[in-house]
């Protein structure tokens, strides 16, 4: 049973490492999420910025509005381009991290067979023990009325 107390500390020690792994997984989809909703959110400015000024360039703009304006949009262009390589990043991490607690998740459930294998086999090695116990104790039985039987007769 020595051996059963050792792997149920190994059991929960991979217990703790996966729960550890779980939290990692929750923070890094956290982040992916947040960083999708900027991500978004930028592209839902962008689209009212362009319409508001698309009225507004309908009745007139000077140049240096029109430059204004497109200087802006450009470095708004840059900032989608960047947020979704943070999302693509966030992404990957939480891949990543998904991928290393399935392999914690694994873990936990190679141990726990493991256990389940060996208490099996404990309990199967004292059915033998008992039942050659049993057999025992009957042959013994047997040889003492047999020998009451010789002597009666």
């Amino acid at each position: 049973m020595e051996r059963i107390d050792l792997l149920q500390t190994l059991l929960q020690r991979e217990k703790d490492k996966r729960d550890a792994a779980l939290a990692e997984w929750r923070a890094a989809c956290a982040q992916a999420e947040a960083a999708r909703q900027q991500a978004d959110g930028l592209v839902a400015y962008r689209a009212e910025y362009q319409a508001r000024w698309r009225a507004q360039f309908s009745r007139s703009a000077t140049i240096e509005v029109l430059r204004c304006y497109q200087g802006f949009v450009e470095r708004l262009e840059q900032a989608i381009q960047m947020q979704q390589g943070v999302v693509a990043q966030a992404a990957g991490r939480a891949d990543a991290a998904r991928d290393r607690l399935r392999h914690r998740e694994t873990k936990v459930a190679t141990v726990q067979r493991l256990i389940e294998r060996r208490l099996q086999a404990a309990q199967l090695r004292e059915h033998r023990r008992d039942q050659k116990t049993t057999d025992e104790a009957a042959q013994r039985l047997g040889w003492a009325r047999a020998s009451a039987m010789a002597a009666a007769a």
